[in-house]
């Protein structure tokens, strides 16, 4: 059985994840997305409400499930048999950004990453803009799922 890891922050989950994830699970017999906390970083989300978010997001497939993880994603991977990691790519620019993990990756426990190019139709859409065109009161319906933005807009409208 192949398994595939689909790390992020999710914070929060776009329709451009659902997207790379959807491919991922077509190519693999399980996928796993990794909600990755990162302590350094700051999210707008709590772990448990982006766990959450991604959890009802991804609920009707049935090969794809949702964990949280903070530490090393190759080693989440060893870890639970993983033979790849799923990374999505809108452009030059996340390649950029993404091949020195990649490598990092593959070094330390041989784990492979494989690079899907997002759909070009939703190469705008990254979770700091949406938050970001949430906060001025901009329209995100049709960049995240419907919850997603419900809890956005929750959020700034505190």
């Amino acid at each position: 059985m192949s398994i595939a890891v689909c790390p992020g922050s999710y914070d929060p989950l776009t329709l451009g994840h659902l997207d790379v994830i959807d491919r991922a699970a077509a190519m693999f017999d399980e996928v796993i997305v990794v909600v990755a906390v990162n302590h350094v970083k700051s999210c707008l989300f709590s772990e448990n409400e982006r766990v959450e978010l991604a959890v009802r997001a991804l609920a009707d497939r049935p090969n794809v499930s949702v964990q949280a993880h903070s530490g090393l994603i190759a080693e989440f991977c060893r870890q639970v048999g993983a033979s790849a990691i799923v990374k999505g790519l809108r452009g030059a620019a996340d390649f950029d950004g993404e091949q020195a993990m990649a490598l990092m990756n593959r070094h330390l426990t041989g784990i492979e990453t494989v690079f899907v190019m997002g759909n070009p139709a939703m190469g705008h859409i990254a979770s700091s803009m949406v938050k970001d065109v949430a906060h001025h009161g901009g329209k995100i319906d049709d960049l995240v799922p419907s919850h997603v933005a419900e809890a956005l807009h929750k959020k700034e409208n505190r």
